[in-house]
């Protein structure tokens, strides 16, 4: 289907506007499915394997300060409605060049996060086909995100809803079954008994250490990548003055169930000392619990929620790029909306096409989990840095703008000390990704981005002022 676009005459492309299509239970949902990401069920395994019970302790931390961003985004998003993305406010309180850098790299974290989730989809889909092509059934799964984006945001909206939904019910259901085998002292056929005592002994708390602890807040922060996604759904949702403090607040139970709990049922029906780090614990639960098709039902569940945030990785891109566009920081090409459905048509073939070149790193590093560590690494220190913005954003709105802060209804707890509590805190998690090889790869390689960025930003100013002077010339 080819769809016109059009462009008002004497307007400029960012005068067109994004439908509000989306509703109540569609940002929900989008929010819940945003908080439950491919790492939850792609890295659970190792990350319990090498941090042992403390994985509570560390999703509770990163949950505790990911919800103080979400925070500060939704006090500075409610402050005036017509912000399409956090970006928005970045460029208002910290200045253009800063909202560039934010929305590029967000753009590019989702880039790298969805070509992490399509590999690990292709991955998923062996299971069924083994001897399919990886690499081929990634784009195939690239191709089918990029037609949910295509026609309408209400596609988007209710294809991400029943995604959702999915992960939803499967970890509702696995924290069930695991309570209900605590409480009958299921016994598994090697022998271990399903009891709370496997999460209070001392000797599987820190297994590995303090490293090992340590070790998994990467692929924690990459589970949680997503979560600020209400954070660029203001412009398309209805209410948002109401819907979007809803979204927010929710968070908290939100990790206290599908994280906490979740962990809380792996750990005490399999036991840390059963469950492997090659495999999905999720799978490894079920399976005790006498399911025969627990592998194929979890590497269903685990397939939608790659897709999903495939889906929503997708969503995220096309929409910063639109925001940069009105905003002057992007060509004007991405500003511009598809006539019947509103879609920013050329952010979206822009960001697949980029997608779609990623892929190809698997022809390089054909290992799945070993480019999945690497590339979902990059992805978690572009969402630390774009997290970081949005607080840096609000410490200067509190300082600019006390009169908007006195008047909001929605303000963050303990704002400016807990804004620099929060910081301090993911400047720590950075760091400590130097003691792991694939983390310390990724952390080396990542500056190159920000070179690159400051490199285009500087032929950016250069170009406006050669246009500045032939103006005045003339």
């Amino acid at each position: 289907m080819t769809e016109s676009l059009k462009t008002p005459v004497g307007q400029s492309t960012g005068a067109q506007k994004l439908h509000r299509g989306l509703g109540k239970r569609h940002i929900q949902l989008i929010a819940i499915g945003g908080a439950i990401g491919t790492g939850l069920f792609m890295g659970t395994g190792k990350t319990i394997a090498v941090s042992g019970t403390s994985i509570i302790l560390t999703y509770l931390l990163i949950g505790f300060f990911a919800f103080m961003v979400m925070r500060a985004m939704g006090e500075l998003l409610l402050t005036k409605l017509d912000y399409r993305t956090f970006a928005d406010f970045v460029a208002d309180y910290l200045g253009d060049k800063a909202s560039y850098f934010l929305g590029w790299t967000y753009w590019m974290s989702w880039i790298v996060s969805c070509i992490a989730d399509v590999v690990v989809c292709g991955g998923y889909i062996q299971y069924w086909f083994p001897d399919s092509s990886l690499w081929l059934t990634a784009l195939f799964i690239l191709g089918l995100m990029c037609l949910c984006n295509f026609f309408s945001v209400q596609l988007f909206g209710e294809t991400e809803f029943w995604f959702a939904m999915i992960k939803v019910v499967a970890i509702v259901a696995l924290i069930i079954v695991g309570i209900g085998m605590v409480l009958v002292g299921w016994t598994s056929p090697n022998g271990v008994t399903a009891s709370v005592r496997h999460l209070t002994e001392p000797e599987v708390f820190l297994p590995n250490g303090v490293f090992g602890f340590l070790a998994g807040f990467q692929i924690a922060i990459f589970s949680f990548t997503g979560i600020e996604l209400v954070g660029t759904v203001t412009a398309e949702t209805k209410e948002p003055e109401k819907i979007l403090p809803k979204a927010i607040n929710s968070i908290p139970i939100r990790i206290i169930i599908f994280y906490v709990l979740s962990m809380m049922c792996i750990i005490a029906v399999t036991s840390w000392a059963h469950i492997s780090p090659e495999v999905s614990p999720f799978v490894t639960l079920f399976a005790l619990a006498g399911l025969p098709a627990a592998a194929a039902v979890i590497n269903f569940v685990a397939l939608t929620s790659a897709m999903s945030s495939a889906n929503s990785g997708l969503y995220a891109c096309t929409r910063m790029l639109y925001g940069l566009s009105t905003e002057k920081l992007a060509h004007d090409k991405f500003g511009q909306l598809s006539v019947s459905s509103a879609v920013p048509i050329f952010g979206l073939i822009f960001s697949v096409i980029c997608m779609a070149s990623g892929v190809f790193l698997l022809f390089f590093i054909p290992d799945v989990m070993k480019l999945f560590t690497i590339v979902s690494t990059v992805a978690a220190i572009m969402v630390i840095y774009s997290w970081c913005m949005i607080l840096f954003a609000y410490l200067a709105y509190r300082k600019k703008r006390p009169d908007l802060h006195k008047v909001s209804v929605y303000k963050m707890p303990l704002g400016i000390p807990m804004t620099w509590c929060t910081l301090i805190f993911f400047a720590f998690t950075v760091v400590i990704m130097i003691f792991d090889y694939d983390t310390r790869v990724a952390l080396y390689g990542t500056p190159v981005w920000f070179v690159i960025l400051e490199v285009f930003w500087r032929m950016r100013k250069h170009r406006e002022k050669q246009q500045t002077r032939k103006v005045m010339v003339n």
